[in-house]
């Protein structure tokens, strides 16, 4: 037995010395269509070439970026210009790109070109024939392998969205031979079993990781499912054709779980606020028909016979005191009246005037004797006094002439005696 021995570190050191002694590795282009890029935060860019017979990983520092004229895209036919050496922590050979050279597209990615304008053209991609998603799915189907990542995240955030959501998983083979025709049965399987969603899809990785769901077979299935299917392959900037296909693609399998599974906690709190408004809604309902209640209580008392007719008798002897109180109104004022017009009749009374020394002096035909001109000697007048009547006939009439004195006392002397002696009742 060989009794030198090497540590790992002296092996890979000395195999990397071997790398960077040999002129062709120092400068060698290399042609390959690109898979697996990644443009790293720090500015670095990691890629692999490939080509039917092998692949190489590559990757070109960001110092030599500035000569890129071109953002390398999964597919890309490239010509890579720099040295092969090996990096010694991994022990890993690497080919170190100083320039690229865009070289045309890939053939797989023509293909995928290709497939997918027919798929198109054929209106597989139309939005009509999209099928809705259910809101609050129950039984959720995935197709997907069984150790892979996607069913773990699947199964994480189901986990905690909803624990009651019943996840089928049918185990298929997402890369590699027979992976096609796997993934068709799994969606045909979940379909006829009747879950309410599907979900079809993997993690990340190239474009020929991913080439089953580029697959016209899968595409098919998945057009022709009843189920609603959600595509969730590879990562956020990788696109297959199952994802134009599908009713809803997922950027990942964890936002395909968010699109497929409920949240309990956003159901619980909908259905608290749908609670409330149903209790509020209930309760101003009530008011406002306890409010009806009682103004038609109030209308149907007033509408009561009884209630109108205690209503009436309080019109009635409002009424009445009202009308008593105007007539007790009237009669005072006419009192009043009445007394006013009493004092000015008794003013001119003829038997105030007669009781005050005065008489009345008709002619024989009941006339009123008011001037002396109108009554001749030897005619009958009535003399009426305050308690009685005179019978007395004119012996002398004088015109325009009072006689003063004696002559006034004679007079009267004379009628006196003449009214003595003709009374006549």
């Amino acid at each position: 037995m060989n009794k030198s021995v090497y540590t790992v570190t002296q092996v890979n050191s000395y195999i990397k010395n071997m790398f960077d002694m040999d002129f062709m590795m120092n400068r060698i282009s290399v042609k390959g269509e690109v898979s697996n890029c990644k443009y790293h935060t720090s500015g670095h860019i990691y890629f692999t070439l490939k080509d039917q017979g092998g692949v190489l990983n590559a990757v070109m520092f960001s110092k030599y970026r500035n000569g890129l004229s071109f953002r390398m895209q999964e597919g890309d036919q490239v010509v890579v210009a720099g040295s092969v050496s090996i990096y010694e922590k991994d022990g890993r050979y690497q080919l170190y790109a100083k320039e690229i050279e865009q070289a045309g597209r890939g053939n797989l990615y023509a293909k995928f070109l290709a497939l997918k304008q027919e798929l198109e053209e054929m209106g597989m991609f139309a939005d009509e024939y999209k099928k809705p998603i259910p809101a609050y799915a129950t039984t959720v189907g995935i197709v997907t392998a069984q150790t892979g990542a996607a069913i773990w995240d699947i199964r994480n955030i189901s986990q905690r969205r909803n624990p009651y959501v019943q996840l089928i998983l049918y185990p298929a083979l997402v890369q590699g031979n027979g992976a096609k025709e796997s993934i068709v049965n799994g969606i045909r399987a979940l379909d006829q079993y009747g879950v309410d969603v599907i979900i079809v899809g993997r993690g990340g990785g190239s474009i020929e990781d991913l080439w089953a769901f580029n697959e016209e077979v899968v595409a098919r299935a998945i057009f022709e499912c009843e189920t609603p299917v959600i595509s969730a392959v590879g990562h956020q900037t990788d696109f297959t054709i199952a994802d134009f296909v599908a009713d809803l693609r997922a950027p990942t399998p964890s936002a395909a779980a968010e699109l497929a599974v409920f949240d309990l906690r956003e159901v619980k709190i909908m259905l608290y606020r749908s609670l409330k408004r149903l209790e509020n809604g209930f309760m101003q309902s009530f008011t406002g028909a306890k409010i009806r209640l009682l103004n038609n209580k109030r209308h149907l008392s007033l509408l009561n016979p009884k209630t109108r007719l205690t209503e009436s008798r309080k019109y009635t002897a409002a009424l009445c005191e009202k009308l008593n109180d105007r007539m007790e109104a009237v009669f005072t004022e006419k009192c009043h009246r009445l007394a006013l017009l009493s004092g000015q009749l008794e003013g001119l009374s003829p038997a105030k005037k007669l009781s005050q020394g005065y008489a009345f002096v008709t002619d024989a035909a009941g006339a009123a004797v008011t001037d002396a001109q109108n009554v001749a000697a030897s005619d009958q007048i009535y003399i009426h006094l305050a308690n009685g009547l005179l019978k007395a006939e004119v012996k002398e009439v004088s015109i325009g002439q009072r006689e003063s004195g004696s002559g006034t006392g004679e007079r009267a002397d004379a009628g006196t005696e003449i009214c003595r002696n003709r009374t006549d009742y």
